[in-house]
């Protein structure tokens, strides 16, 4: 009986661990695509390892970008991947080298076929060498001829086949963009868990002629030609006070319920910046970086700091989850008020802000002076994407903010 017991114990083990072997995912380099418009596909990179106590981490690769994911869980052969901030995740079964499922945004009611194969490095499959170079600045019109239509610059660096840039806008930059020119076609994508980017184009040495898509809900045509001196109207003037309006003012509850406005004493005498963000932008992400990190290598004291969140969440107790969940994993010290929830349509932002001209971009930061006056709208926000053009940004910030400093 005693070996009948351990036999069976044996047994028992050998297909445990058999089971355990299972439900593992290969370590190492991947390639995810979700399923957009058009048959399209939408590609991106990550690598899978496991940390030193044997969970599973993921880093996701835009260009140079790098985005760290560390809540990823499974059980048995079911996977979920929540990426840092926001709302967004993925969500399916999985083999050794096979992920299938979908990417969701429930506040959105958004769903997007999901697939990721191990071992493959490639973002996009390159069939033929390149027939054209469209390193330079490309002067784009994003759906051309209708009432829709917005300018952008287009700026790109081709070494060979491979491709990555950016399109600046007025109110932003499209990320990290990543891809490659196969013959004439231009191939660019971006994923970082709040945004799905693919950019497909016809080149020619001075044009490109093509489509964007966002997701599998969103797309729009596109045309560009180059010109190496285009500029986008300057970010300063596109907001600004209606008529009939001196000063910025709002009151909003902060997580507490506690309402906090521009009179309140933590703001006399101080310059203070008023950011328009919601927890679910990508911009509003890199401006609320950019900031946390200027206080912290200046610790300026007569400077502060407030944004208004504006946020899509469904309900108000989810709203002010997903504004903590920013708080934290950014370490954002300065006070985030709810200043909507249920929709981030910009025309109900403005209702929220009457004396606002419109609310055109989520980011937007309202610069006032020691006095109470407004001395500065910056509408967008280029990031760290844009190269040069984040440099610059960052010289002109502080330049400005010392100089209202020392009124």
């Amino acid at each position: 009986m005693r070996r009948f017991f351990l036999a069976l114990v044996l047994i028992l083990g050998f297909y445990s661990c058999e089971k355990e072997k299972k439900h593992t995912l290969s370590e190492g380099m991947w390639l995810a695509e979700l399923a957009v418009m058009d048959n399209e596909k939408l590609p991106f990179n990550f690598k899978l390892t496991k940390n030193t106590s044997g969970a599973y981490e993921m880093e996701i690769y835009n260009a140079t970008e790098r985005i760290a994911v560390d809540e990823i869980e499974i059980s048995n052969d079911s996977i979920r991947i929540k990426t840092p901030v926001f709302e967004g995740y993925i969500a399916g079964k999985f083999t050794k080298n096979s992920i299938e499922g979908q990417f969701i945004k429930n506040s959105l009611d958004r769903i997007v076929p999901f697939k990721a194969t191990f071992g493959i490095k490639e973002r996009f499959k390159v069939t033929t060498p390149a027939k054209e170079n469209v390193s330079g600045i490309w002067e784009t019109e994003f759906s051309p001829n209708t009432d829709d239509s917005y300018m952008a610059k287009g700026i790109f660096l081709q070494r060979e086949n491979k491709v990555t840039g950016t399109f600046r806008t007025t109110t932003g930059d499209y990320r990290y963009l990543d891809g490659v020119v196969s013959g004439d076609s231009l191939k660019l994508s971006a994923f970082d868990g709040a945004h799905a980017f693919l950019f497909t184009a016809k080149v020619t040495d001075s044009s490109l002629n093509g489509t964007f898509y966002s997701g599998n809900h969103f797309k729009e045509p596109f045309v560009a030609k180059r010109n190496e001196v285009f500029e986008l109207p300057n970010a300063d003037s596109l907001t600004f006070l209606k008529k009939g309006y001196d000063k910025f003012s709002f009151s909003f509850p902060d997580e507490h319920g506690t309402m906090v406005s521009l009179e309140d004493e933590r703001f006399k005498n101080k310059v203070v910046v008023v950011q328009i963000m919601g927890t679910w932008c990508p911009n509003c992400l890199d401006e609320t970086k950019f900031y946390v990190d200027y206080n912290k290598k200046n610790t300026p004291k007569d400077v502060a700091f407030v944004a208004l969140a504006f946020e899509y969440a469904k309900t108000k107790d989810h709203a002010l989850k997903s504004i903590d969940r920013l708080r934290k994993r950014i370490g954002v010290e300065y006070p985030i008020l709810l200043a909507q929830f249920g929709s981030s349509d910009k025309e109900l932002a403005q209702q929220k802000l009457p004396m606002l001209n419109r609310v055109l971009s989520y980011p937007t930061s309202i610069f006032i002076d020691k006095k109470g006056n407004v001395r500065k709208i910056h509408t967008g926000f280029n990031g760290p994407a844009t190269g040069d053009k984040f440099v610059e940004f960052k010289k002109e910030f502080d330049t400005f903010l010392k100089m209202l400093q020392a009124e």
